[in-house]
């Protein structure tokens, strides 16, 4: 008698290796989700030790969201992320085309290149309570203001100018070394024959970074920008710290995730489910608007013209050779 040969089936061993990432996302992920879309529809809240609910109560959360301050929270949101996104995406893209660039003699580049990353390694609430202290009234920063001859301490917390100023230089701080480290990634990408057929061609430094660099970037540049449109949505630590969980002055600096934490502390599940829901739409749309404007569809037929560009450079380069 013949013996059978046992034939291993290793296609179970790789759904083995991947359960404990799908159970958990179902445990963690999957059914709060859910759970938070049901509860949006439903009247849950509890008032001193009296539970009201959970009763069905349709789109009426959302309706009472767009009647309160909602929209209001939602300005400040945007207005603290694009004070500290607008400078992060201008500084960091400068200090990836210098970083890259081999014409720029810079000594010790990666002793730059960990110092500008370092910040990003802080926690945001240490960063929150460092700036606390030195930006306070009694600060250091108003102590050195004053004995240089300034007669009346600033105080910074206390117009809504200086708060933002201030949550906008954080979020600046922690996240333009992640920002520069993933657009020198990108840049070093980029075929050296296009820099060089380019510099050969008489292309000057603007040209070829605004022609050639950013074009050429623009996946990594898109993804930088919709990861950070997330994040300024979701910014709660810095402003929650450096202003007690208050949004002063006058509510000004209050973010939707902050208006949200308020309805989680006061056990309002159905306003917060609502508002969650909100935040999910207002971050995809933003994020395909990102997306369309930073990697439309021409992306690969310029990809396909440089390509053809560089074919026609070495063999110009050659003929001349």
């Amino acid at each position: 008698m013949k013996s059978k040969r046992k034939s291993l089936k290793y296609a179970k061993w790789g759904y083995i290796f991947i359960l404990p990432f799908f159970l958990s996302f179902l445990i963690f992920s999957l059914i709060p989700l859910i759970d938070t879309v049901r509860y949006s529809f439903y009247e849950f809240y509890r008032s001193g030790i009296k539970e009201i609910g959970p009763n069905f109560i349709g789109l009426e959360n959302y309706k009472a969201l767009l009647d309160s301050d909602m929209l209001k929270y939602a300005g400040n949101t945007l207005i603290l992320w694009l004070i500290g996104f607008i400078p992060q995406i201008v500084i960091a893209l400068l200090l990836a085309s210098w970083f890259v660039d081999i014409r720029m003699i810079i000594h010790a580049k990666q002793f730059f290149k960990v110092v500008i990353y370092l910040p990003n390694l802080i926690m945001a609430s240490a960063f929150a309570m460092l700036f606390f202290t030195m930006f306070s009234t009694n600060g250091p920063i108003n102590s050195i203001l004053t004995s240089m001859g300034m007669k009346n301490p600033i105080d910074f917390m206390g117009s809504t100018f200086g708060t933002r100023s201030l949550i906008g230089l954080m979020n600046f701080l922690m996240w333009f070394g992640n920002s520069t480290i993933m657009l020198m990634a990108a840049i070093m990408g980029i075929s050296p024959d296009i820099f060089e057929a380019s510099e050969l061609d008489g292309c000057n430094g603007r040209q070829r970074f605004f022609k050639i660099t950013l074009p050429l970037i623009r996946p990594i540049l898109a993804y930088t920008l919709i990861t950070s449109v997330i994040g300024g949505l979701q910014m709660f630590d810095v402003p929650q710290i450096l202003t007690n969980g208050q949004g002063s002055p006058d509510r000004t600096s209050m973010t939707l995730i902050m208006f949200l934490n308020s309805h989680l502390k006061s056990k309002n599940y159905g306003m917060a489910g609502a508002l969650s829901m909100y935040l999910f739409v207002v971050s995809g749309i933003l994020c395909f608007i990102v997306y369309r404007m930073t990697n439309g569809v021409d992306s690969d037929e310029f990809s396909k013209s440089m390509k053809k560009y560089e074919k026609a450079h070495k063999l110009r380069r050659k003929k001349r050779l």
